[in-house]
């Protein structure tokens, strides 16, 4: 198949939607506050100790859900989808990334610019996994293949996310000099940004004292990472490598029932994401529309438990960019490609 540049995409769906579509969903910005609000009561809540000890665990569930939905609001705002004004989008991007303590210099350098202008390019996205020859040349690359990365039906698998945007937030801020994607003075910046964030939580340890603190942030965290992974994941680990940016073929929606895609502010509605990725996630069905009624054999998306099932099931080393390989096996599973797709190696490529 073709790969067709963002701007092709942009030229044909462009004109189906309404200039409406195009302005910042402000309305947006009112979650920080509310989600943070809940956070404060129910972190004071398990401090003061007004909340019998079995429930400690299921009010961590919903402050990790609360430390996600604000995630979203920073992605978002950081792109000018939710505030206009440069110093506006920072302020709202770095409550939104609080939880995870992320620099909005840094988001915008990692995210921004170098995953949506390189989405699906190996050696140069860093949200996608090694290619055969990183895997046989790298060792941190193996490491990960082979221990972390979910896949293969490998338990060990799920730390990918339990822990994985906290982890590849540090890795990205710990390279950002090093790979050339943030100058020495934005490095700076980033890091005074990170360790902001970090002092917040380390104010938030000494006043609820260590024990609460395992249930007001850290257990929370790492449901945070959870929600965030399981989309980050599904968006684009189980698409294949281009050398073109092509977002119907590198990218994958996801779905999920309609509360849902409500608390999450649409994020599953990746392919128009990376179309428009300055629209809020609001407009995401006015832009799928277009774009089944445009490119209706090329547009992709999987409910969100499908996706994780497939990315469980499979590898996650390119052995070509449509082919996903386990390297100690040799197994093979073919990527998500528009079209009639390519039969698996193996038993299990056929469950992919």
């Amino acid at each position: 198949m073709e790969l067709l540049s963002v701007s092709a995409y942009v030229r044909e769906v462009r004109p189906l939607l309404p200039d409406s579509a195009f302005a910042p969903a402000r309305s947006r910005a009112l979650w920080i506050p509310v989600h943070y609000a809940i956070i404060a009561l129910l972190g004071w809540a398990l401090a003061t100790h007004r909340v019998p000890w079995p429930l400690w665990p299921v009010v961590s569930i919903v402050i990790g859900c609360c430390m996600a939905g604000v995630t979203f609001v920073g992605h978002e705002a950081l792109h000018g989808g939710v505030v206009r004004g440069r110093m506006l989008i920072r302020v709202v991007g770095w409550f939104g990334f609080l939880p995870f303590a992320v620099s909005p210099q840094l988001w915008m350098a990692w995210h921004n610019r170098v995953h949506h202008n390189h989405c699906g390019q190996p050696g140069i996205d860093p949200d996608m996994y090694p290619t055969l020859a990183e895997y046989k040349t790298q060792r941190a690359a193996r490491i990960m293949a082979d221990h972390f990365g979910l896949g293969r039906k490998r338990l060990t698998g799920a730390a990918s996310l339990l822990f994985g945007f906290t982890g590849q937030s540090l890795q990205m801020l710990f390279k950002a000099k090093q790979t050339g994607m943030l100058r020495s003075h934005l490095h700076h910046r980033a890091i005074l940004e990170t360790l902001m964030g970090l002092s917040v939580w380390t104010a938030v340890a000494f006043l609820v004292g260590p024990l609460a603190f395992a249930f007001v942030y850290l257990l929370p965290l790492v449901v945070a990472n959870t929600i965030v992974m399981a989309f980050i994941m599904t968006n684009h680990n189980l698409s294949p490598l281009s050398p073109v940016n092509d977002p119907l073929v590198n990218s994958l929606s996801v779905t999920l029932p309609r509360t849902l895609e409500w608390l999450t502010l649409d994020f599953g509605f990746h392919v128009e994401h990376h179309l428009f990725p300055t629209m809020s996630t609001r407009h995401g069905r006015l832009v799928r529309e277009a774009l089944r009624a445009r490119f209706p054999e090329r547009y992709q998306a999987l409910p969100l438990s499908t996706a994780i099932r497939r990315l469980h099931g499979t590898a996650r080393v390119y052995r070509d960019d449509i082919t996903l390989t386990d390297p100690n096996t040799g197994e093979t599973w073919p990527t998500l490609t528009p079209g009639p797709r390519p039969a698996p190696s193996g038993a299990a490529g056929a469950s992919a």
